[in-house]
């Protein structure tokens, strides 16, 4: 169900910076959706390491805001499995407020 991805930043000043960013594969295959498929590595991992705001959903899986300057400080929510490392979901939330 979890495998790992390598993750090589291509953002200016951090290329060849390389992170273990772990998904599902859930969200490997969702993610080839064009809304999506946006969604940088980088990103996803700013938003698991710097949260604005979290919350644990019933099912014990976490949910974590951040907003992307990139994307015009749009709000990326990333949704991790319980171990609190592994990525589910991730996507920019319109209806979210800080």
């Amino acid at each position: 169900m979890i495998f790992s991805r390598l993750a090589r930043s291509k953002l200016p000043g951090l290329q060849g910076i390389e992170s273990t960013v772990k998904f599902t594969k859930y969200f490997d295959f969702i993610r080839q959706r064009p809304d999506r498929a946006i969604i940088r590595d980088e990103w996803i991992e700013r938003v698991v390491n710097n949260p604005v705001k979290e919350t644990v959903q019933q099912d014990g899986r976490i949910r974590r805001w951040a907003p992307i300057e990139k994307m015009e400080n749009r709000f990326l929510r990333v949704v991790l499995l319980p171990d609190r490392e592994t990525v589910h979901n991730a996507f920019f939330d319109r209806g979210f407020k800080p």
